[in-house]
């Protein structure tokens, strides 16, 4: 069962927990499963959450989102899970043991769709090269050819969704660093306008509103849907893009059908 909801996006897995075909239990535990199974020589997840991300499937106060029950991870830069290890690819933060200490709007939003947290992905250092090498972590590696790069700086999101270990990966793009990881990947990768997507509350904007949050993804309906959760003002935002006529999983032509080709 693990090997063939691999080959699902979130929108199918979500499908399997609303018919009841699932729990969500059942999805977390078959990810696990795939991280163990195929991580080592990929180098994707660098921060297991297992336990916290078993806890939360059981959990009765599971929200009802869009996306319940499914796996997801965070990349390690950009978005904190509270108490959490956070090192944006640095030696020294790792060496200082060092967690974060509240909840990033994003993963909070992640949350709210129902989306489940197992940990957290490899990126270079403060995400400034288009390949995932840092010293504190080690190379990911691409899982179509473990010789090559799987991109930056979201490299360890793309690496963990092409080899199936998660249908979406939390991501940033500044300067590629979610469509250089997508492209090298197979996966669909968007940047959204500057102000589409709140870095609250510790951030305002970054890079002069060049740096963004998104997701990768198996497929179009995915990134589209995905976006919608996240989309929105939030309290203490500089700056918002206007939100669009119609949210982004209306929008497209055939959204039953939308997917990439490694679906």
């Amino acid at each position: 069962m693990s090997d063939e909801l691999a080959a699902l996006d979130a929108t199918a897995q979500a499908d399997l927990v609303r018919r009841r075909a699932l729990q969500p239990i059942e999805l977390v535990d078959a990810a696990i499963a795939r991280i163990e199974r195929l991580n080592p020589p990929l180098n994707a997840v660098i921060t297991p959450l297992f336990e916290k991300a078993r806890a939360a499937a059981r959990s009765p106060q599971l929200p009802d989102g869009p996306f319940r029950g499914v796996p997801t991870l965070l990349k390690d830069l950009g978005a904190h899970s509270a108490g959490d290890p956070f090192h944006a690819g640095m030696r020294f933060l790792r060496a200082l043991h060092w967690n974060a200490p509240e909840e990033s709007y994003i993963t909070a939003k992640l949350r709210a769709a129902g989306f489940i947290v197992l940990g957290k992905t490899n990126t270079p250092e403060l995400g400034l090269l288009p390949t995932t090498e840092p010293e504190a972590y080690g190379a990911t590696h691409n899982p179509w050819d473990p010789r090559h790069s799987p991109g930056g700086s979201s490299g360890g999101a793309a690496a963990a969704v092409a080899a199936g270990l998660v249908p979406a990966a939390h991501a940033t793009d500044g300067g590629g660093s979610i469509r250089i990881p997508a492209s090298h990947c197979g996966l669909v990768g968007l940047k959204p306008s500057r102000g589409r997507i709140s870095l609250g509350p510790d951030v305002g904007e970054r890079w002069a509103g060049c740096a963004v949050e998104n997701a990768v993804t198996r497929s179009v309906r995915d990134t589209a849907a995905i976006l919608d959760v996240l989309a929105g003002a939030m309290p203490g935002d500089p700056y918002t893009a206007p939100p669009p006529a119609r949210p982004s999983s209306q929008r497209l032509v055939h959204p039953s059908t939308a997917c990439a080709s490694v679906c």
